[in-house]
Order: structure tokens, then C-alpha cells, then sequence
């Protein structure tokens, strides 16, 4: 019998390092940008050509990361993901580290989607929230823990040094994969006739729930990656305070997390996600719109934060439940290059929307939030559709 507490509490640590590879880069860009030539407004180019590489990984893994043992699988993209940030570490200009965020983009999007493929597999449905939540906790991690220690490395010993440390994180989290999780095959054992991509995309769950996936990603990503940038010299606020920006902000939603999780195993995924998708509307609005000069900036990214995690944990346990465990895979895969198409077209379209002042403030953020805000504004109905169907298909469709 599979260990449930093991098994999240090892993937949480996958999850841990995978997202911090993505996030150290966008509170970094300043960093790098200024020491590579790269103009702060191009930042997002960065951003998007992981998640656009990921996107097209998690396409084609689609087609065959059902057939192998998870856990083998995810040690690979862990081993492929740690090569490619340590590539980032030697960039010499864009291009370089364009390359580099390339690699670890293909490795990177399939490692997110066999994580989350893995929980599916050994948390039965009534319990999923919770351990989504807990899952999701490394994302509240990487901020209280990785991307603190991230900013102040690179303070100390340049910018290529929280590259340098994640890699390494990320060879001891493939033997750790390796090692330490069983053998996960139940999906092969359980196998059912095998569902063509065709008609895995015919239903009207899966299709909605891609799309759900699309609209939340592209909200997301066309303020994030731009999101240091912002604080630091359109707001003034200290790059010496950055690292505790984040550190409060993620403790905060480290322990919201679970109640989030439970909350949504409780009241389910539309009711929970749609406060927290009005959270940000109103947050939006307010921080990136009107930007009212008195405005602290500590609460108030700490409640962006929050608002994030009470919208994306209600939308993945939503999302898991879509499809039979014999493509659970194959599902997630698809939904995790939808994930990064999305966050792709998001981040390259605040790159295009956005400019750089003399000063090196951002011109155009007002406008890249009213896109977000319209985006946000589409979730709650999406999450009710979603569920209305997976509860017709009474909780998980068979093929």
C-alpha cells in the first residue's frame, strides 16, 4: 500500500525546486538585466521562453507518459530541468540565457504535470483538495524560503549564483525521485482501452477545463514576470527589502494553503475560487490601476499572494478530477502545455505592451492589469461549467 504522506510530501519537494527554477527568475531579472544588457521592458521575453518550451514538452509528452512508471519519469525531468538552470549560470547575453531557460522549459512542464499526476493517482477525490493544497504549499515555499535565499546569494555573490544553487537542488531531488518514492504504476495496472487524443478532447469537461487553464495563466503571467521591475522602480521600493517582501508574503500563504485545501474539499471548487478571483480583481485594480501613492506595499502583495493561492488551489483539484487515472497523464500533460502556452503568450504580450522610462520604470502597467482583470473576470463562470460537468460524470469520467 502507497504511503500517501510520503508520496505528497516528496512531490512537494519536486514541486519546490521546479518552482523555484521559475520563480527566482523573475524577481532576478533587475539583476541580470542590468548586468547582460538587457533592457528591463524585455524581461518577459525570459519568462516566456521557459513557459512557451514547456508548453510544447508538455505536448508531446502527452502522447507517452502514460506508459511509463511516474516516478522514473519525474526523476528524468527533474535531472533534464537541474541541467538547464545550470546552463542560465553561464549566459553571456539574451540569447544565452534565452537557450538555457529553453532546456530547462522542456524538462521543467512535464515534471509539473507527472507532480501533479502523481497526487491524482494515490489521493482518492474526497481527500484531493487537501492534498492539492499541500502540494501547493511549495509554491508558498519557494517564496518564504527559496526565493528570499535566492535574492540575498545573488546580493552577495552575483546573480549567477541562485542559478548555480537550484541546479543543485534539483540533482539531489532526482535521486531523491528515484530513491524515495515507490514504484507508481497504478495507472498501468489499472489500464483501460486506451483513449485517443481525439476523443479525450471531444469532452465538453476537458475542453472546458483547458480553457479555463489558458484564461488562468494568461491573467497571471502578464503581470508577473514584470512584477520585481514594478516594485523596484516604479514603486521605489528597496532591492535590499525584496527578500523579505517575499518571505512574509509566502509564510502568509504557506498556512492559508491547507485551510484553502480544506475549504474546497468542504464547500468545492466554484465557491472558493470565486472569492479568490474577486480578491484579485479588486487587488488589480488597485495596485496596477489607480496605484494610489499612500498604499503600502507589504499588505498588499501579501493579499495578491493570498488571493493567487485561493483561485489556483479550488482551479487544480478541479482540474484533477477531469480525467480517468489511465490518462491522467496524458490529460495533465495537454493542461500543462496549455499552462505554458498561456503563461507564454501572457508574458510575451506584457513584453510588447509594456516600456521602459528613462529611469527605468515600466510605461503601459495600467494596461497590461485591465487585460489581466478581464481575463480574471471569466474564471468563476468557467469553474462552475467545469464542475457542473465533472459532478454529471459522477466525480471522474471513464473513457
Amino acid at each position: 500500500m502507497i504511503d500517501e504522506r510520503r508520496v505528497i510530501f516528496l512531490v512537494g519537494a519536486i514541486q519546490f525546486v521546479n518552482i523555484l527554477d521559475f520563480m527566482i527568475v523573475m524577481p532576478l531579472g533587475p539583476d541580470f538585466a542590468r548586468e547582460l544588457a538587457i533592457p528591463n521592458a524585455h524581461l518577459g521575453f525570459i519568462g516566456g521562453a521557459y513557459t512557451a518550451a514547456a508548453a510544447v514538452s508538455g505536448l508531446v509528452g502527452s502522447f507517452f507518459l502514460d506508459r511509463f512508471d511516474r516516478r522514473k519519469a519525474v526523476a528524468l525531468a527533474m535531472l533534464g530541468l537541474a541541467i538547464g538552470t545550470l546552463a542560465g549560470a553561464f549566459a553571456t547575453g539574451l540569447a544565452t540565457l534565452l537557450a538555457a531557460r529553453v532546456v530547462a522549459g522542456l524538462f521543467g512542464g512535464p515534471a509539473t504535470s507527472l507532480s501533479l499526476a502523481i497526487v491524482a493517482d494515490v489521493v482518492p477525490p474526497e481527500r484531493r483538495g487537501k492534498a492539492f493544497g499541500a502540494v501547493m504549499g511549495a509554491f508558498a515555499a519557494a517564496s518564504v524560503l527559496g526565493v528570499p535565499a535566492g535574492l540575498e546569494l545573488a546580493r552577495q555573490g552575483g546573480w549567477r549564483l541562485p542559478f548555480i544553487a537550484v541546479a543543485s537542488l534539483g540533482v539531489l531531488l532526482t535521486a531523491g525521485a528515484f530513491w524515495w518514492l515507490p514504484p507508481l504504476t497504478l495507472h498501468l495496472a489499472a489500464r483501460h482501452p486506451k483513449t485517443s487524443l481525439r476523443s479525450l478532447l471531444r469532452r465538453p469537461a476537458v475542453k472546458l477545463s483547458y480553457l479555463m487553464t489558458a484564461v488562468v495563466m494568461a491573467a497571471g503571467f502578464i503581470l508577473i514576470p514584470n512584477l520585481s521591475a514594478f516594485l523596484q522602480f516604479n514603486l521605489h521600493y528597496p532591492r535590499a527589502r525584496l527578500g523579505l517582501l517575499y518571505l512574509v508574503g509566502g509564510a502568509v500563504s504557506f498556512f492559508a494553503l491547507r485551510v484553502i485545501g480544506r475549504l474546497v474539499d468542504r464547500f468545492g471548487s466554484f465557491p472558493v475560487g470565486t472569492v479568490g478571483s474577486t480578491a484579485l480583481l479588486v487587488l488589480s485594480w488597485t495596485w496596477f490601476i489607480a496605484t494610489p501613492p499612500w498604499l503600502p506595499v507589504m499588505p498588499i502583495f501579501v493579499a495578491f499572494m493570498l488571493s493567487m493561492s485561493l483561485r489556483n488551489v479550488p482551479y487544480n483539484t478541479l482540474t484533477s478530477k477531469v480525467p480517468s487515472p489511465a490518462e491522467r497523464a496524458r490529460f495533465m500533460s495537454i493542461q500543462s502545455a496549455v499552462q505554458h502556452l498561456a503563461s507564454a503568450v501572457g508574458a510575451f504580450l506584457s513584453a510588447r505592451m509594456l516600456s521602459e522610462l528613462p529611469d527605468g520604470a515600466l510605461a503601459g502597467v495600467p494596461r497590461t492589469a485591465m487585460v489581466s482583470i478581464v481575463l480574471t473576470v471569466l474564471v468563476p463562470p468557467m469553474m462552475y461549467l467545469v464542475e457542473r460537468q465533472v459532478r454529471r460524470a459522477g466525480s471522474v469520467p471513464t473513457p
